[in-house]
C-alpha cells in the first residue's frame, strides 16, 4: 500500500525531479470524491492539480485560482498544459475517446469505470496504451481493498476447502431521478452511439470485477462463456435486475445476480463457495468473514487509494491494482450485456412502487429471495424459474388438450456440483398450477422431476454433498457427475431418449434409455409416466447405491425423485398410512400428495413401478419431496450386459382428490 508520504515523493517522470501534474476530466459526478481525493494528496505534496475540464465548469471558488478551467479535453492539452497523469470521470460512451486523447498527449490514465462502452474500444485502448508506454489505472476503487490479498492467501492454502465457485450479490435501491440526472442514464445507446448503462456494468459494476478479480479471471481470453438475463422495472433501456454467469476456460463460475429495484439498500458482497468453508466480502467497507468449522472471522482491513497507487507505478513501478490489462475480463462481461437482446420489463403485477415523484423506486417482489436462490444455485433467474423471468430453455415441452404442461430442460448448463442431467420444470396442472420446484435454496440440486441417484460406483448423479459411510455424514467431493441426452424421438405423446451417465473424469459408465409418455384423464386431470432401463456402458459391473445404502437410516433415496414446490395443508397417503412418518419408507402401490399449491389446489397420485417393491421415499417438514427409491439401503450391481428398468406415473391433478377419484386414476391398485 503506497502511503500518501511514498506519493508525494514519487516524481511525475519517475526520477523523483518533480510533482506530478494532474488534471480531471468531470468535476461533478464521481468527479466531486476525485476533487476531494486530490485535495487530500495536494495537501500532502503529493501531486498538483493543474487543470480541470468540464461542459458546466466548478463552482467559482471552488478551485485554487492556479488550477486552469477548460470546456474540454481537447481544449486542455491544447492549451499546452501537458500533464503527467488526467483522470477521466465522465459518461461512459466518452470513456475511451478521452482516454485515447491523453495518452496520445503521453500522459498516464486514471480511467473511471467501465474502461469502455465496448470490447472494441477496450482492445483500443490496449492497444494505444502499449504503443505510448503508459500507465492505465481503471477506477475499480475495491481492488484497492487489502482484505483481498488476505481472501486470496486463505483461498491458496486451502482455508475453504476446494473453491465452488463465486458469487456476487447486490440489492441496491435507485428511484426514477437516478435515471432523471442525465440523458445517457439507464440508456443501452444515445444516437447509435454505446452506452451500456445498466446494473451489471454500471452500479453495481464493481460487485461483477470484484469477484472476478478473486476468482483470478482477468483477461477476456480466460473466459469461455458468459450468459446473461437481463430485466428492467425502471421505464429504462438498460438492465435493472439481472443475472449473470460467467464461466472460465478453468476453474469455477462466477455468477452475478444483481438488482437496484430492492426494498431497501444494502451492503453488496461477494462470496466464494468453498468445500470447506465460505467467505465474504463486503467490499463497499472492506469486511471481509470467512466460516468455517473452526469458526467465523470478520475483519476489517484498510484500502489503498487508486490514485496513489498510480503515482506509485509511475515513481517506482508498484504494480498497478487495477490495470487496463486486468480490467478486460470485464469488458467481456460487458460486451456480453451490451450484445444481448434488450432487457425484458418485469410484467406490473411483480412490482410495487415506493414513493412519490421523482422519489419513487420500484420494488420487484420476492428479489432478495431470488437472487440468494440465484448466487446459491449458480444459475440464472430463469433457471430458477423466477415468475417475473424468462422461461428456462427448454429442450423439448409436453402439450395435454393442447396445454403446456410440462418443460424439459437439458441441464448442460447447470454447474458441476449439482450434477448437471436432464429434468422437467415446471410440470404443471391442466389449470396451471406449478407443481415441481427446480434449484430451491435449501436444496439447490433438486432438478424438477427426472431420475437421479447419489452413488453410482462412487459417482455422485445426485449433487451436492456425498454420504459416506467412512465418514459418517454428507461431505463436499469432487465425484460429480453428468447426465446428457444424446438422442430423442418423439412422437406427440411419447418421447424416448437415449441418454449417458458420464464421470468426473468423462468415463462412461451407465447407459439409459427413457421414454415419458402423457395423456389426458379427464378435464381436471392428466398423466406424465416416465420408464428408465440403466446398462452398464462397459464390460465391469456397475453399483447402484444410496446415502442409506452408504449407511444412513431411512435415507435411500435415488432413482426417480420429484421435488414439490411449497406446500401449505399437505395431506399425504397411502392406502394403508397417512402422513410424512408413516409413508416414509413403506410401501404401497401408490402415494398421493394434496395441498395448496401457490397457484392453487392441486393433487398428485404416484403410482409404484410394477418392476420392483421399491419404497417411498418421502419429505415434508423439511422440503416437499417424492421418490422412489431403488436402493433403499443396499445397492443394487448390474452386471455387464444387464439392466434395471423402473416405470412411475403421476396423476396431476386440479383440486383436492378424492378417494374415489384416487381409485379411478390408480386403477383400484
Amino acid at each position: 500500500m503506497v502511503t500518501t508520504e511514498q506519493a508525494a515523493a514519487a516524481a511525475s517522470d519517475g526520477t523523483g525531479a518533480g510533482i506530478p501534474r494532474i488534471a480531471l476530466v468531470g468535476v461533478h459526478g464521481f468527479g466531486v470524491h476525485h476533487l476531494a481525493n486530490l485535495d487530500r494528496l495536494e495537501k500532502a505534496g503529493a501531486l498538483e492539480l493543474v487543470a480541470v475540464a468540464d461542459p458546466n465548469p466548478p463552482e467559482p471558488g471552488r478551485l485554487a485560482v492556479s488550477v486552469e478551467v477548460f470546456h474540454n479535453l481537447d481544449e486542455l492539452l491544447g492549451a499546452g498544459i501537458n500533464p503527467d497523469v488526467v483522470i477521466i470521470a465522465t459518461p461512459i460512451q466518452t470513456h475511451a475517446a478521452l482516454a485515447l486523447a491523453a495518452l496520445t498527449a503521453g500522459a498516464d490514465v486514471y480511467l473511471e469505470k467501465p474502461t469502455a462502452a465496448s470490447l472494441e474500444q477496450f482492445e483500443e485502448l490496449r492497444q494505444a496504451a502499449g504503443a505510448a508506454g503508459r500507465a492505465v489505472q481503471v477506477g475499480f476503487q475495491s481492488l484497492g481493498s487489502l482484505a483481498l490479498p488476505v481472501l486470496a492467501q486463505a483461498i491458496e492454502n486451502g482455508t475453504l476447502g476446494t473453491i465452488r465457485g463465486y458469487s456476487a450479490t447486490g440489492l441496491w435501491l435507485r428511484d426514477k431521478a437516478y435515471y432523471q440526472r442525465s440523458r445517457w442514464a439507464g440508456k443501452r445507446t444515445i444516437n447509435g452511439v454505446d452506452v451500456v448503462d445498466g446494473v451489471t456494468t454500471n452500479p453495481l459494476a464493481h460487485a461483477v470485477a470484484t469477484a472476478l478479480h478473486i476468482a483470478g479471471i482477468h483477461s477476456a481470453d480466460a473466459i469461455a462463456t458468459v450468459e446473461t438475463d437481463l430485466y428492467r422495472a425502471h421505464d429504462i433501456e438498460g438492465d435493472d435486475t439481472s443475472a449473470v454467469r460467467i464461466t472460465p476456460k478453468e476453474g469455477p463460475a462466477v455468477v452475478s445476480a444483481l438488482t437496484v429495484c430492492a426494498p431497501e439498500q444494502l451492503e453488496p458482497f461477494v462470496t466464494v463457495h468453498g468445500t470447506a468453508g465460505t467467505a465474504v466480502f463486503h467490499y463497499t467497507t472492506d469486511v471481509l468473514e470467512i466460516t468455517t468449522d473452526a469458526g467465523i472471522t470478520r475483519e476489517t482491513h484498510p484500502r489503498a487509494d487508486l490514485l496513489e497507487n498510480l503515482l506509485a507505478h509511475r515513481a517506482s513501478g508498484t504494480p498497478l491494482l487495477s490495470s487496463l490489462e486486468n480490467s478486460g475480463a470485464f469488458m467481456r462481461v460487458l460486451e456480453a450485456v451490451r450484445t444481448a437482446p434488450d432487457p425484458s420489463p418485469i410484467p406490473s403485477e411483480h412490482v410495487e412502487w415506493v414513493g412519490a415523484g421523482a422519489a419513487a423506486h420500484p420494488v420487484v417482489a420476492g428479489i432478495g429471495a431470488w437472487i440468494q436462490r440465484a448466487t446459491a444455485a449458480q444459475a440464472t433467474f430463469s433457471e430458477i424459474g423466477a415468475p417475473w423471468a424468462w422461461p428456462a430453455e427448454a429442450t423439448d415441452t409436453m402439450v395435454v388438450s393442447g396445454i403446456e404442461v410440462a418443460r424439459e430442460i437439458s441441464g448442460c448448463s447447470v454447474v458441476r456440483t449439482l450434477s448437471p442431467r436432464p429434468y422437467l420444470h415446471p410440470v404443471t396442472t391442466l389449470a396451471g398450477v406449478i407443481v415441481t420446484d427446480a434449484m430451491p435454496l435449501d436444496h439447490v440440486w433438486h432438478l424438477g422431476a427426472g431420475v437421479a441417484l447419489q452413488d453410482v460406483n462412487g459417482v455422485n448423479f445426485w449433487g451436492g454433498r456425498t454420504y459416506r459411510r467412512e465418514s459418517a455424514g454428507y461431505v463436499w467431493r469432487p465425484d460429480h457427475g453428468r447426465i446428457v441426452r444424446i438422442s430423442s424421438r418423439d412422437t406427440g405423446a411419447t418421447r424416448a431418449e437415449e441418454l449417458l451417465w458420464t464421470g468426473p473424469d468423462g468415463s462412461e459408465i451407465l447407459r439409459e434409455i427413457r421414454t415419458w409418455s402423457w395423456q389426458a384423464l379427464d378435464g381436471a386431470a392428466w398423466e406424465l409416466s416416465v420408464s428408465f432401463s440403466l446398462t452398464p456402458a462397459g464390460s465391469a459391473p456397475v453399483s447402484l447405491g444410496s446415502p442409506g445404502s452408504n449407511g444412513r437410516e431411512a435415507g435411500g433415496y435415488g432413482g426417480f425423485f420429484w421435488r414439490l414446490p411449497p406446500v401449505e395443508n399437505a395431506v399425504i397417503r397411502t392406502v394403508s398410512a397417512a402422513g410424512e412418518d408413516a409413508v416414509h419408507g413403506s410401501r404401497a402401490p401408490w402415494l398421493a400428495w394434496s395441498g395448496e399449491f401457490a397457484g392453487g389446489p392441486a393433487t398428485l397420485v404416484f403410482t409404484a413401478p410394477p418392476e420392483a417393491d421399491d419404497p417411498w421415499f418421502v419429505r415434508s417438514a423439511g422440503y416437499p419431496g417424492v421418490g422412489s427409491a431403488l436402493a433403499w439401503d443396499t445397492a443394487v450391481v448390474l452386471q455387464p450386459g444387464e439392466s434395471l428398468t423402473r416405470t412411475v406415473a403421476v396423476t396431476i391433478a386440479d383440486g383436492i382428490a378424492t378417494d374415489e377419484q384416487i381409485t379411478q386414476w390408480t386403477g383400484a391398485k
